[in-house]
C-alpha cells in the first residue's frame, strides 16, 4: 500500500489562517481509512495532536522566500542510517522519526499500525527495495526533544544545511 501525504498546505487547519513565511507551525499525520491526511496548524493553535488515528507529528518552520534549500542525503544514505539505529534503543524516537520521512519520501510503506501490549502503537513498515518488513515502535518525542532530533538529522543528512 503506498500512502501520498500531501504537501504543506500553508493554511492553520484549526484557524483558516495562511501561515506566514518563517512562522513555526505543526504537522499532523492522521490515519483516515486506508489513507493518510496531512493537517497544519499554527503554533497559537497547536494543542498537541489529535486524539485517536494519529501516526506522527512534528514542528517546522515555514521556509522564507530567501531561504536556500537543503538537499536530503540520498536514499541509501538515510536507509542506511535507519538501520544504524536498530541497534540503538536509547535513539528509538530518532528512528521512528527517520521511518516517517523515509515514508514520506516512499522509500518505506506503511503496511498496518500495530498495538504493543505496553499500550503504544509499532508501525509495520515494508521496503521495496531490500523486500523487508520492519517493526518501529511510535516513540513519538516531545518537544524538546523533537528540536535536538531535527538539528541532529539536519546536521547528518542535509547537503547545505544551515
Amino acid at each position: 500500500m503506498d500512502y501520498d501525504v500531501q504537501r504543506c498546505t500553508r493554511r492553520c487547519a484549526a484557524t483558516g489562517r495562511e501561515l506566514a513565511d518563517g512562522e513555526t507551525f505543526y504537522s499532523v499525520l492522521l490515519a483516515d481509512g486506508s489513507a493518510v491526511r496531512r493537517v497544519d496548524y499554527a503554533s497559537e493553535a497547536w494543542h498537541g495532536p489529535p486524539p485517536g488515528d494519529t501516526l506522527g507529528w512534528w514542528r517546522s518552520q515555514m521556509p522564507t522566500r530567501e531561504q536556500k534549500k537543503g538537499r536530503l542525503a540520498p536514499n541509501d544514505v538515510l536507509l542506511g542510517y535507519f538501520h544504524e539505529l536498530e541497534h540503538q534503543p536509547d535513539e528509538a524516537d530518532t528512528r521512528y522519526v527517520l521511518a516517517l520521512l523515509l515514508v514520506r519520501r516512499r522509500v518505506l510503506r506503511l503496511e498496518e499500525t500495530d498495538p504493543t501490549p505496553g499500550g503504544q502503537h509499532e508501525l509495520v513498515l515494508y521496503c521495496p527495495r531490500e523486500d523487508a518488513t520492519y517493526r518501529v515502535r511510535d516513540a513519538s518525542p516531545d518537544e524538546a526533544r523533537v528540536a535536538e532530533i531535527q538539528k541532529r538529522l539536519s546536521e547528518l543528512l542535509y547537503a547545505d544545511a544551515v
